[in-house]
């Protein structure tokens, strides 16, 4: 990354968006175990819930809780193709700014590992407010109704195999390593099952190996404690509950109430 590359959307489209259309079929690969507390928020929704996850991916999060009905959306076409497996939940790509969805019009909504891929502030906090404008107000004291979980990337993650924390750059380009000869599961004849029935993948999901390594870089802003509390007080949304997870940040906010 070069101070002079300005940010922004083209800077996204070329170091966010093009880098997944690429890696589509292997990110996928790894993901596929959801996390604890993205499930804990699913599975104590009301039955019956409808929702938006804003960056779905592979869609890994659209079957977590069979009793809700959830809308997923991407950049990445070939995320999406994916997704779509997860019948018989909706997936649609869509960009984070321009979702094409009526305001107020659903009870829930997650953004994981999403927001961090905006390139400015304004973008950031613009992204924070689209999800936020998607639900509609709290009904009938259900937990979690009219409210969204956003996870981000941490810079506090001394721990962790890459060793940032405070004090380090939080602007980042992160690799993606795709090895030569490196087959995804579903290349190696790993069938998927959906509702009860096991179904070999669609072709269109299964990416060739590379004939070299080839890396990839990513743009990543690298969250500080309190960055993401800020962002949603900057988008109109309350904070109700916020946490740190597995080298995330993460916290559960609802549209501010007019006064």
């Amino acid at each position: 990354m070069t101070d002079s590359e300005p940010r922004g959307e083209g800077y996204e489209a070329q170091h966010v968006h093009s880098v997944y259309e690429e890696i589509a079929s292997h990110f996928s690969s790894t993901r596929y175990k959801p996390w604890p507390i993205v499930e804990r928020f699913l599975k104590e929704l009301p039955d019956g819930s409808i929702g938006a996850d804003v960056g779905c991916g592979n869609g890994k999060y659209l079957a977590v809780n069979k009793k809700v009905f959830i809308v997923g959306s991407d950049r990445s076409t070939n995320l999406i193709k994916i997704a779509k497996e997860h019948q018989p939940h909706a997936a649609v790509v869509a960009d984070n700014l321009s979702l094409p969805h009526p305001f107020g019009c659903f009870d829930f909504a997650i953004s994981i590992a999403v927001i961090h891929h905006l390139s400015t502030p304004e973008r950031r906090v613009e992204a924070v407010q689209a999800v936020l404008n998607l639900l509609r107000p709290p009904s009938g004291g259900n937990k979690n109704s009219g409210r969204v979980l956003i996870y981000v990337w941490a810079l506090e993650q001394k721990d962790s195999r890459r060793g940032w924390d405070e004090g380090h750059e939080q602007d980042v380009m992160v690799p993606w390593v795709l090895k030569s000869g490196e087959r995804t599961k579903k290349e190696k004849g790993q069938k998927t099952q959906r509702d009860g029935v096991v179904n070999s993948p669609p072709e269109e999901t299964v990416a060739p190996a590379p004939k070299e390594d080839k890396t990839f870089l990513r743009y990543y802003h690298l969250y500080r404690k309190e960055e993401l509390e800020h962002d949603i007080d900057e988008a109109g949304g309350t904070v109700l509950e916020s946490g740190y997870e597995k080298d995330n940040w993460w916290a559960i906010a609802s549209p501010r109430q007019q006064t």
